[in-house]
């Protein structure tokens, strides 16, 4: 499709938190599945420059993108919903902002005049928008078709402003048949009356065109549907056509998002407000059904021990809970997660809080597998390290990230090779056996921008390792100690993957080990629905039990989905069923890909 970009704006009314990245990233999905090549930019009012320096508990996990850049985890659901490789820059930041306009004035590009937020900022904000939309994200050259750009916060919010202003503006620059607005905002019930009230949306829709911005379409958050006295209601009150004005309530699990969207002509209604009206078919969403019917009728548990510091904060962690999910409905497992917070192991807290440390015990013990994610900091390193000392020793199936790949290395030598005091840099800067250490480009003083970030390639010095070639972000700045590998491989320990210099290792294994790995990079941010990663596919498959059937054939990974006709495409080749029963689902059949698996 060769014309203007079209644009779809998502803002929110009334609370935060209410889904707004998920709603942006199914809208995408639908105009995707009607044939349109969408791509996405989140816009974030606060003032970091980044996200790389905010913590966990504060803004859920920092999602780190190909290029390195470290942004909001919006950005994770927009590449796993759309399948696509954003850039730093499709996250626009008040601080980005600051400091584009502050470079330009420095460099005297105003010409001596006073700089504002209107027209500067606001100016800035709408050049950086237009240029960022095209950028090709999807593989294909050329800019997309549509850009959906999504606006944190809530609407009345002052430090979002500056934005909702430009924005105003740019709808104004890029004409009605190009913008589309879609509000999110919450239809809450009160118990005591029982009745959706849509007081809330009416003041906000008020508020949104008092700043300049007329909606479109409603998107209303609610626990049930919509009923239709409210949307008469709503629809008379905000001047917006009852039929445009869409109920996303709570459902089993957020791929059922984009369904409910189509079944209800969402996209009929965007593009009619894009002025698109040859594309007004409908979605192909054949396989996003299958995926939500699965992921709702699966039965047999497999339980992952996920040994963390943020455990209290599912966002913090929010990449590796989609890339585990990924995985066990590939091997067709209900995913129960055990929340263990890694301090509570330690023998501090078996005298403080005994009660905390045999609980944290008791899950870590009735686990399936153990996942150790990425993290700083050294509170609850020692429960780490015990919780990967259990999982070797114990010959249960083990996956670690980043620190949880260097915890196990630390158990390794303080166990194996009896190095009592082997440590990290990074905890004891005094230890005489550092098996871990800091990587020469990190920095010690600054924390923003100074990790080694971004897509790199992973050499494989071991050919019939369980861990398959990848492509694969790295996050971090410690790294193994060089000096120590021979010491630690004469012992058992293979490091089956290191970096093109040869130097770096990336990657651990324990041959002797049903499935012990631990990878310095961040193979969660690579997952995507149809195609899981491969070291969370192996995680998965060999806590149920199914690790030989994938090794075997060659990371083949057994799936079963309600399928049409027989055949269905998921992004990793074509799939073929085996057995079927009457009504279109599997029975104890299996279907094979050749897709993204764990090789051997």
């Amino acid at each position: 499709m060769n014309q203007k970009m079209k644009y779809v704006l998502v803002t929110g009314g009334v609370v935060s938190g209410l889904g707004k990245g998920v709603t942006a990233s199914s809208i995408g999905i639908v105009l995707k599945a009607c044939g349109l090549r969408v791509t996405s930019i989140k816009i974030d009012p606060y003032l970091n420059i980044d996200a790389g320096t905010m913590s966990p508990f504060e803004h859920g996990e920092v999602f780190v993108l190909d290029d390195g850049g470290e942004v909001d985890l919006d950005l994770g659901n927009y590449e796993r919903f759309l399948d696509v490789k954003l850039t730093r820059d499709n996250n626009i930041t008040m601080g980005k902002i600051n400091q584009y306009v502050s470079n330009k004035e420095r460099k005297g590009d105003y010409l001596g005049k006073t700089v504002q937020v209107v027209p500067h900022q606001t100016d800035a904000i709408q050049e950086w928008i237009e240029r960022v939309a095209m950028i090709p994200v999807d593989g294909q050259e050329g800019p997309a078709d549509v850009c959906v750009i999504e606006l944190g916060g809530t609407i009345g919010d002052m430090e979002s402003m500056p934005f909702t202003e430009a924005l105003a503006q740019f709808s104004y620059r890029v004409g009605a048949g190009n913008f589309c607005l879609v509000h999110v905002s919450l239809v809450p019930v009160l118990n005591v009356v029982g009745e959706q009230k849509t007081k809330p949306t009416q003041h906000s829709v008020h508020t949104l065109r008092g700043l300049g911005l007329t909606p479109n379409i409603l998107a209303c958050r609610c626990a049930k549907a919509l009923e239709e006295s409210a949307k008469e209601k709503l629809s008379q009150f905000c001047h917006v056509p009852a039929a445009n004005i869409f109920t996303v309530h709570d459902v089993s699990n957020i791929w059922h998002i984009p369904l409910l969207l189509r079944d209800q002509n969402a996209h009929e209604a965007i593009f009619k407000a894009l002025n698109l009206p040859g594309f007004a078919g409908d979605p192909l969403l054949e396989e996003w059904t299958a995926r939500a019917q699965l992921c709702d009728n699966l039965s047999d548990p497999v339980r992952i021990a996920m040994v963390g510091k943020y455990t209290g904060l599912s966002d913090s962690y929010l990449s590796v809970l989609k890339a585990l999910l990924h995985a066990s409905i590939a091997c067709r497992r209900k995913l129960i997660i055990d929340w263990v917070p890694a301090s509570d192991l330690e023998d501090a807290t078996a005298k403080e809080i005994p009660e905390a440390y045999k609980a944290a015990w008791d899950l870590l013990k009735g686990a399936d597998g153990v996942l150790v994610p990425g993290g700083f900091g050294d509170r609850g390193v020692q429960g780490k390290i015990l919780a990967a000392k259990y999982a070797r020793e114990k010959r249960i199936p083990y996956l670690g990230i980043c620190l949880g790949m260097q915890v196990a290395v630390i158990e390794f030598a303080r166990s194996v090779l009896n190095l009592q005091d082997a440590n990290s840099t990074e905890f004891d800067n005094e230890t005489k056996n550092p098996c871990v250490i800091f990587m020469p480009e990190g920095s010690k003083t600054h924390m923003g921008g100074t990790m080694r970030l971004g897509s790199r390639r992973t050499m494989f010095q071991v050919p019939d390792c369980k861990t398959a070639k990848l492509d694969k972000l790295v996050v971090g700045f410690m790294q193994v100690n060089p000096d120590m590998i021979t010491q630690l491989e004469s012992a058992g320990l293979s490091f089956v993957g290191k970096d093109e210099t040869g130097q770096r290792m990336e990657i651990i294994e324990l041959p002797s080990h049903p499935y012990f790995i631990g990878v310095q990079f961040h193979p969660e941010f690579k997952s995507r629905p149809g195609k899981p990663s491969a070291l969370f596919l192996g995680l998965i498959a060999a806590s149920c039990g199914q690790l030989e059937s994938v090794l075997q054939n060659s990371g083949h990974v057994t799936k079963a989905m309600p399928i049409k006709n027989g055949i269905m495409s998921n992004g990793m080749g074509s799939v073929k069923v085996h057995h079927q029963n009457g009504n279109g689902k599997l029975s104890n059949g299996v279907v094979h890909s050749n897709g993204n698996g764990v090789h051997h």
